[in-house]
Order: structure tokens, then sequence, then C-alpha cells
């Protein structure tokens, strides 16, 4: 079943079944989870006006502390928010809410009723986080709403294989069933020009124990974002089904399959890891003339038996027509190599222009205010050409300090003694996965949210680093200049 995303920041492990072992299906949440935020401090450091050129040299975005930031979520000790993603389900034709998204905790057991909040922590294999969902209206976007658990799951010890079993192709893969911790949910719409109305999900599970595990691409759809059928396999291996996410009591034996590329290969990280430390595959997928653009990191191949500290990542690139097909995704296309260890980038089409958005974790300058903390960098192309993605320089030298001078100077969060943290970083998006802002700042370029494991929790608890830790959001503004 579906059940746990731990984050991958905090102690703990939690084994998700083998390939040929995953039988489980996971619950639906019924109970509404109201998340209604609690206001926390704002670290505020007045950053000096500066700012820096991007898209080629016709763009500018500039660092003058008048950006507006705050708080989207302060959740209580038993609940977290990271990869948080507001979409705008309207279109052009239909207006519609805003639908958030995310990464959060796993419910603690099924039933009515108001359970009570306890302290958690991310220890437990079995508790390693939900995707949750929740709708907004415009006026209240820059908040958690009300939310749900609707992907998680309940983790099962794997079965012993059958000695003599033959394999056969189609379970010949590292990983193309596989038990789900659903982590890190990248939301985008069907073919809705083909008349498609589902939207699908895709998420990263871990197939493999201890050490040997390994991440895997699995994928739901759903009409409403409240009844979700997730991909698995017909009985013999080899065909598509989408068996409806469901009650653990009513839980069938058919279990989620991993997503494959044109080749009938699943879609998996390069390499090996411990539990949910297995790197690779998070990232966005962004719509473009009708093709779906999935940008990821990755460990490159021939770093896999370095030292995790030492390995170093790549921005990957697979492309797709239909969702729905058996075989979903093209072969990888390596956009930029040599990128430092545990780099976490996005990529999206910009609001209003025909340009790529590249965002990415990072460090300011050392001579930046405040030093060379964690912030958020943000750079754009000079078109939608992909090759231009390529040719940008995301980190100064030396690569490894993850150094940039295109950050955000974000002022929100931190410890309140000038440490910060700014991780699993998303956006707001059109239904297309492009860049979208609210109606209440419809002038900007882009709304970020970002959890900071750091900031105070509002129960002033110290338990945990990410349970009860705030997520925020910010705007940014870019304005066109005159070429040098």
């Amino acid at each position: 079943m579906i059940a746990g995303m731990r984050s991958a920041h905090e102690t703990g492990s939690w084994m998700s079944a083998l390939i040929a072992c995953a039988g489980f299906l996971a619950a639906l949440m019924l109970g509404l989870h109201a998340a209604v935020p609690v206001p926390v401090r704002a670290q505020a450091d007045a950053l000096p006006p500066t700012c820096f050129r991007t898209g080629g040299g016709t763009l500018e975005i500039c660092r003058d502390g008048a950006e507006a930031e705050g708080v989207f979520y302060a959740p209580d000790p038993c609940a977290f928010a990271r990869g948080v993603q507001v979409m705008r389900l309207a279109t052009s034709d239909r207006p519609g809410p805003l639908q958030v998204i995310y990464h959060g905790e796993t419910p603690l057991n099924e039933g009515r009723g108001q359970k009570p909040c306890i302290e958690r922590r991310a220890v437990d294999p079995s508790d390693s986080g939900a995707v949750r969902a929740g709708r907004v209206v415009e006026q209240l976007a820059t908040s958690m709403p009300p939310n749900v658990a609707r992907l998680w799951e309940d983790v099962r010890p794997p079965e012993r294989p059958h000695r003599g079993r033959g394999r056969t192709d189609a379970a010949s893969s590292s990983a193309t069933e596989v038990g789900i911790g659903p982590r890190d949910p990248i939301v985008v719409a069907g073919r809705d020009w083909a008349g498609e109305e589902y939207f699908h999900v895709f998420l990263i599970a871990t197939a493999g124990e201890g050490d040997q595990a390994r991440r895997v691409q699995i994928q739901a759809r759903t009409y409403d974002f409240e009844t979700f059928d997730v991909r698995s396999r017909t009985a013999d291996g080899y065909g598509v089904a989408w068996t409806p996410f469901t009650s653990a009591r009513n839980r069938v034996s058919t279990g989620p399959a991993a997503v494959l590329d044109e080749m009938g290969r699943p879609i998996v990280g390069n390499c090996l890891g411990e539990g949910t430390d297995a790197p690779g595959l998070r990232g966005s997928i962004s719509v473009v003339d009708q093709t779906y653009h999935y940008f990821y990191t990755d460990v490159v191949p021939e770093d896999c038996r370095e030292p995790a500290a030492q390995r170093r990542t790549a921005l990957y690139l697979r492309t797709a027509r239909d969702l729905n097909a058996p075989r979903v995704w093209s072969a990888p296309r390596a956009l930029v190599q040599g990128l430092p260890a545990g780099s976490f980038v996005r990529v999206a089409k910009a609001k209003g222009m025909e340009r790529w958005v590249v965002s990415y974790a990072c460090r300011r300058p050392a001579n930046a205010p405040g030093g060379p903390v964690p912030d958020i960098c943000l750079q754009y192309t000079a078109d939608l050409s992909l090759d231009g993605i390529g040719q940008l320089k995301l980190y100064a030298d030396p690569i490894a300090a993850q150094r940039s001078p295109a950050y955000l100077g974000l002022r929100s969060g931190g410890d309140g003694s000038g440490r910060y943290d700014r991780t699993a970083h998303s956006w707001m998006t059109d239904r297309y996965g492009n860049l979208e802002t609210p109606n209440t700042f419809s002038l900007k370029a882009g709304f970020l949210t970002w959890l900071d494991r750091l900031a105070p929790r509002t129960d002033g608890g110290e338990a945990s680093s990410l349970y009860g830790r705030p997520t925020y959001w910010a705007t940014w503004t870019v304005r066109s200049v005159a070429p040098r």
C-alpha cells in the first residue's frame, strides 16, 4: 500500500519491498487535517539593493529587501510539509481553485474522529510520510489549506523468493514492481488538449533494503485529487493496470509498478544507497508544445562507488507525449554535468516568457550579507532551447562549495542566530507545470515555497528537525534590461 515518506534528512531508515515482493496498496485517509497556519517569527536580514543579470544578459533580478515573504505553514509537532507545489487548476475557459500537494506526515491510523497531535520524529521505518493534498481559494494562496493524506504506505517485510521460480523479462529489472513510500510528488495535467481529464502525480519510491536501496519512479492519476489510481501491472506482468488506492482493510495484492522508459526499462536512480537516502530522480515536469519535459538530478553513474559527499551530480531530461502509455519516458539526456554532490534543481517554463527558469539549492558567496548561508538561486535562459540550460553556470568555482551570485537573498526563516536551512523548495505552477503566481502577486515572476529545518517550532520543541518545522513562501521579480 502506499504510505510513508520519511525525510531523507532525518535519522532512521525504512524498507520498501523488492521488485517481485511488493504486494500492497495503501489506505485512503478520510479524516480532514486542519492545517491552519500559526504565526512563526521570520528572520528578516536587511539586504542592500544588489542585482544580478540572467537570461543572456537581457534580464535582471534585484535583491532589495522589498519582495513579499511569509510563513506558508507552521505545523503542529505531529506534522510537516516539504516540496509544496501550488497549482492553478483553472484554464482560460474554466475557472478553478488552487490545488496544494506536498510530501507530509503519514496518518497514524485510520478511522473517524479527530486524533490528538502527538509529537513525532522520522525514525520509524513505517512512518516515512504521505502525499497530502488540499484546495485553497486565491485570496488565501499564501497559507496551507486544510488537507488530507491521499497516498501512503504501510511497510511490510519482503517476501522470500520461491526457489526455482523463473524470472520473466517483465520482472527481471531491479524494480518493475515495488513497494511505495511516495515522496517528492510532481503534479501535471494529462493531455487535456486531446480530451483527457486526469492529473498525473509522479512520485519517488524505494526498492531494496539497507544499503542496497534504489530510488524508483512510480505514478498515480486522479480526476479530483480525492481519489487516486496507482499504476500497476496486469497479471501477466506486461500490461498496465490502474488500481484504485483504497482502505487497508480492502487492500489487494497488486503492487504499484515502476514507470518505464521507451525501451521497457524502469525509471530508477543510477546508484544504490541507504534506504530513503538513496539518491536521484527529484525534479520537476513542464509541458511545452504538448511534450512533457521531466527534469531531474542524479549521480553520474561512474561515481556510484565514490563516497556520497564526492559523487558528482548531473541534471537530466526525459520527455514524453502520453503519460498513460505503457512506456512513458524517453532515454535520459544529460543537460548539465559536474554539479556538486546532492544538488537539487527544478526547471519550468517562465511565466509570460519563452524561456526556461532554473531554480536550485545554493549558498551565497562568502562576501554576501550573512556570509555563505543556504539560499535558493535562480537563472533564466535566453530562449526555450534546451541547450541553453546547459550553458548556464550554476555555481562559482570551486563548485563543491555550491556558492552562486544568482541567489535570491531570502530573508525568512533561520534559527535567529544567522543559520538557515532552506531545503526541498518548490513553486507555484499552472496545470502544465509552468510558472504561475497568485492573483495577488500578478506582477511577480514566481512564487516559491521551502522548508527550513532550523527555524523554531511553534511549541519551542527540538525533538525533530522535520516535524513541526515551518514552511515559507516568497516571490521574485524579473525585469528586462538592455544587453551590455
